[in-house]
């Protein structure tokens, strides 16, 4: 457990000590929050008679827990190039101990990141269902961090070029973030396309919000539990197995 502590709260320590890193992070996600938000809310407004920004708030949440999590990937690649891993791996504790270590505290950092622009949003005028389904936002959160960490941990054990790892993120992330029904219904999309969001774990993570915080839903709360949460454990057994694997 000590193990694991100090690699999450150096982890943790790290982010939040780069205060562009955490500035660069928020951009995104309120540039996308303004700009659709006030940009197609009044064309979702007077098509559907509902607020774009209510529908959005979710999205825009989970978008910014994704980019978050699965980007602290490229510290174990820095990690490894500047030797810190080396040191790490030498010690007499298991591999799954240190991939569980970083996993937590990436994903607490996803997590708060994710809280940051949940506040965000009641700001510029999200309007949540503050009841008893707001803990089961936070764990949502937490669940979209979980996931993506843990693949940006299985990604960056088999990249070791630190110029290729965003290239491959975002090969998968893009695809990852608009299939997802973040900015738009998974109702409107053709059948064809509409399957890749079915197999898509953030589509399982923002209908949980969009449930949570905005009385909405696609798949419906039990099985966005059960999906979401069948997702993680394999997830993060792959992304164990890949980095017990790491050449160092």
């Amino acid at each position: 457990m000590g193990v694991i502590y100090i690699l999450w709260l150096r982890q943790v320590k790290r982010y939040y000590r780069s205060k562009s890193r955490v500035a660069g992070s928020l951009v995104q996600p309120l540039l996308f929050l303004v700009a659709l938000s006030f940009g197609l809310g009044p064309i979702y407004n007077q098509a559907t008679g509902e607020s774009y920004l209510q529908f959005l708030g979710p999205g825009i949440i989970a978008m910014s827990i994704l980019f978050t999590s699965v980007f602290s990937g490229i510290d174990l690649i820095w990690d490894r190039r500047m030797g810190f891993l080396k040191e790490i791996l030498v010690a007499p504790v298991p591999r799954i101990v240190i991939m569980i270590g970083r996993t937590l505290g990436a994903a607490t950092i996803g997590f708060m990141q994710g809280v940051i622009i949940f506040l965000i949003t009641i700001l510029i005028g999200f309007d949540p269902v503050l009841s008893l389904s707001l803990p089961l936002a936070l764990v949502f959160m937490a669940f979209i961090a979980l996931f993506f960490t843990a693949l940006g941990t299985a990604i960056a054990s088999v990249v070791e070029d630190m110029s290729a790892f965003p290239l491959v993120m975002n090969f998968l992330v893009m695809p990852i973030f608009f299939l997802s029904g973040a900015l738009f219904p998974l109702e409107n999309l053709p059948l064809s396309i509409r399957w890749f969001s079915y197999i898509n774990p953030l589509s399982f993570g923002v209908d949980g919000l969009r449930i949570t915080l905005a009385d909405q839903s696609f798949f419906g709360l039990e099985v966005s539990t059960i999906v979401l949460g069948s997702m993680i454990a394999g997830m993060l057994v792959i992304g164990a197995c890949l980095f017990r694997r790491v050449q160092i």
